[in-house]
């Protein structure tokens, strides 16, 4: 019997969850072939609590009728299965948010998972049956909190075995806020090139640490969402965690593949709860249950960082740049082997030096304002609308505006649009400047927006920089700039080489084709 060569990747996004089927293809020019994929919007934002609260019930019935996100586009939540929802009353447990300040950006795991089990069921079974291995990758910098050995509970009910949070935390994303400019200066200096922002996992922890204590004494064990999921997977007593994440939580050296245990431990940070390092790609351990028909001892490898899975299938050249715009944007080159950067850390410095894959490096100029800003957009117009007695949908209202902006070919209007600020400009309030009345149309604003996305990214990493890298193309990809005409039209605009959307980005394909090769090499070996 030949040996299997399906893969199967996950990312746990932002704003969605995808799984997709990868299988070996010799004869296509990539290697590889998508044999199915599925993404399920996770809904997950959650209003932060205090602890002193106590543990609060999250509902998980979705709602049947269509939604639309300007990143996402459609969908519709489907209502799960009358079996399964009689399992969930059954077993209902309760889960305690951590404490947060209004800034506070939180997700509930429930529903993160929910998704996943969406998409998983939504796969074709019999491909299912032939995976060999799981790839996970997720947003990096966030952290969830949960009890060793109590992190879920797997169930037979339903039309497969799934998985089901129990005592876990929230999960505080790296859009989290609450860690103020004061804060951060008041933590010690990290003995790693990166610096420590807002939403960056020690950072939280510290932040609960001063403000919380107690809630973090209710749990034993901490990683990101895909490290959990990897470890509820595999059933590990303690979770393993790539140098991709680690380095992306701060107080983790990349040279020496360590935590800054001396630094944090004379801070009081529990360092207990920092996970084990291992090596991306490498494998975490193997699925302890049968799961939606993969085979029960399928190898998982350690999870991503979605920045790293993302390029990894479509920066097939070293000469390449992946220029990524979905929630957030990420402009993206390989540095050369031997690469390293300084171990000091530059709270200023606009572009970051990722771990990548064999103790390689990535630059990153990473903006935390994206396709999120346009979606902040549509919602204030569709606010207004409503103030007006109008009632519009969203998706309506962002089709216009590209609509009208595609029609619209050049604005003396100039918008920055850093609404969320920057890590290295934590304090930066988004601004409109060159008003003028021949300037206020709604292709006018939307124009300049678009372009605002694009040149605060060049005002981050001058892209001239990149010819000195030896780049010699940019492959631009990511929901918003795939649905966007407009913004693509600024893209070309800016960059002064050549720009191709022939690959789009995809985390759940690089995570699936991270295993892939892995097993290709094993039936070589």
């Amino acid at each position: 019997m030949a040996a299997r060569s399906v893969t199967l990747g996950i990312d746990l996004g932002t704003t969605s969850v995808k799984a997709a089927l990868v299988e070996a293809a010799p004869g296509d020019p990539s290697g590889f072939v998508v044999l199915a994929s599925c993404a399920r919007a996770a809904q997950a934002e959650t209003a932060a609590q205090s602890a002193a609260a106590g543990p609060q019930p999250v509902p998980l019935l979705r709602c049947p009728y269509p939604h639309s996100s300007p990143t996402l586009g459609p969908y519709r939540e489907p209502l799960l299965c009358s079996g399964f929802m009689h399992h969930l009353a059954a077993t209902w447990e309760l889960c305690k948010p951590a404490l947060s300040s209004g800034n506070g950006q939180e997700q509930d795991v429930r529903r993160i998972i929910q998704a996943l089990h969406e998409c998983l069921a939504a796969l074709p079974r019999q491909q299912l049956r032939k995976v060999c291995g799981i790839g996970v990758s997720g947003q990096m910098h966030g952290v969830v909190f949960w009890k060793t050995g109590q992190g879920c509970a797997w169930t037979e009910g339903g039309a497969a075995p799934v998985f089901e949070p129990r005592a876990v935390s929230h999960l505080v994303t790296w859009q989290d806020g609450r860690c103020s400019s004061e804060f951060l200066a008041s933590l010690p200096q990290p003995e790693s090139h990166l610096s420590v922002a807002t939403g960056f996992g020690c950072a939280t922890i510290f932040w609960l640490l001063k403000n919380s204590p107690e809630f973090l004494k209710s749990y034993d064990t901490a990683g990101t969402i895909h490290d959990y999921v990897v470890a509820m997977l595999c059933g590990l007593a303690r979770p393993l965690m790539s140098d991709q994440n680690a380095a992306s939580w701060g107080y983790f050296n990349t040279t020496s593949q360590s935590w800054n245990l001396e630094i944090l431990k004379a801070a009081g940070f529990p360092v207990q709860l920092l996970p084990d390092v291992a090596e991306p790609g490498s494998v975490a351990g193997r699925t302890s249950q049968a799961w939606f028909e993969i085979p029960r001892g399928t190898q998982v490898g350690v999870a991503l960082g979605d920045l790293q899975a993302s390029v990894y299938p479509c920066m097939a050249q070293k000469t390449d740049a992946v220029l990524n715009i979905s929630t957030s944007v990420q402009l993206v080159a390989s540095m050369p082997s031997g690469f390293q950067p300084v171990q000091t850390p530059d709270p200023a410095a606009p572009v970051a030096y990722f771990p990548y894959f064999d103790r390689t490096y990535l630059a990153v100029a990473a903006s935390l304002n994206g396709g999120n800003v346009l979606a902040t957009f549509v919602r204030m117009l569709v606010q207004w609308m409503a103030d007006l007695g109008l009632e519009v949908e969203e998706s309506t209202v962002y089709s216009c505006m590209i609509q009208a902006a595609a029609q619209q070919r050049d604005t003396c209007l100039t918008i920055t649009p850093t609404v969320l600020g920057e890590r290295h400009l934590p304090d930066q309030l988004a601004s409109v400047t060159g008003i003028s009345s021949s300037d206020l149309s709604l292709g006018h604003v939307t124009r300049a927006l678009c372009r605002g996305i694009v040149q605060n990214l060049h005002s981050m990493l001058p892209f001239g920089q990149l010819r000195e890298w030896g780049v010699e193309r940019v492959i631009g990809s990511g929901s918003a700039l795939s649905r966007n005409e407009v913004l693509k039209q600024e893209v070309q605009r800016a960059f002064p080489l050549p720009v191709s959307y022939g690959q789009d980005v995809d985390a759940a394909v690089g995570a699936a084709l991270v295993m892939l090769q892995r097993s290709l090499s094993q039936q070589k070996s």
